[in-house]
């Protein structure tokens, strides 16, 4: 496609030592990353406000992110943009293989074969989840892989009392003086424990606390509007009025 290839004619020449641009030309892996994560959560807002022309820009924008990485590899003899687009049609014909001859999918068999082969420099049905990712998705990732090798909880019933069993353990080390690290580690085990059962619940747990604090913000610029009315801030009324004002904000 010609629009591709002009895109990545155009990274080539701002990358150029000579005749590039010194922003681009100072750029590497490791400072362009932040911005690669930051154009995933975009594209992922786009998708939860349904905005289609914000899902095309914000996509065109994610894509450019991989131009850049596969730019920068380039550079060093490592890869180009064409090896990352045929790896990704050998691996997508790999996994579906299996699909179309009848066979259960290849993705969950693919990391079976890692745990088993372990000589191949995988030890461990873990191995392949991103350490960079959101905590809550990384969480999630993690206990579904456990799962197909049975480390699971059969029932919810048993999630929410391991909810509970948590709960307690951090009350008890809040009674305890200069426990921070302990309560930060309890703290830690209920947030896994609540992911768990998001998971158990067939719920997106990074979804539903992107749901969650796209709810609060709504809310709380409500309180802020209604109060900008009368001439003052939140920090100027007592928690009460603060109260009134959310309740009528979440009946809205």
């Amino acid at each position: 496609m010609q629009a591709l290839n002009d895109l990545l004619d155009l990274l080539a020449t701002l990358r150029d030592p000579e005749r590039g641009d010194p922003w681009h030309q100072g750029q590497n892996f490791s400072s362009i990353a932040p911005y690669t994560i930051e154009e995933a959560y975009e594209v992922a807002d786009a998708i939860e406000r349904q905005n289609m022309q914000d899902l095309c820009t914000e996509l065109g924008d994610l894509l450019f992110q991989v131009i850049y990485h596969a730019q920068l590899a380039s550079e060093k003899g490592c890869f180009s943009f064409t090896d990352v687009v045929t790896a990704l049609d050998r691996k997508l014909r790999d996994r579906s293989a299996p699909q179309f001859q009848g066979r259960p999918g290849g993705r969950q068999q693919e990391k079976m074969h890692k745990l088993v082969a372990g000589s191949g420099g995988h030890s461990s049905l873990l191995d392949d989840i991103p350490t960079g990712q959101p905590a809550l998705s990384r969480a999630q990732k993690l206990q579904l892989n456990a799962a197909t090798a049975g480390f699971d909880w059969t029932r919810t019933s048993e999630v929410l009392e391991k909810i509970a069993e948590e709960f307690t353990e951090l009350g008890a080390e809040m009674k305890s003086p200069g426990a921070h690290n302990r309560i930060t580690h309890e703290l830690g085990d209920i947030l896994f424990a609540l992911v768990n059962l998001a998971r158990h619940l067939r719920v997106d747990a990074e979804g539903a606390l992107r749901s969650a604090n796209h709810r609060f913000e709504q809310r709380f610029r409500y309180i802020e509007d209604r109060l900008r009315e009368r001439n003052l801030t939140p920090a100027q009324v007592p928690l009460e009025e603060l109260e009134r004002l959310w309740q009528e904000a979440k009946r809205l």
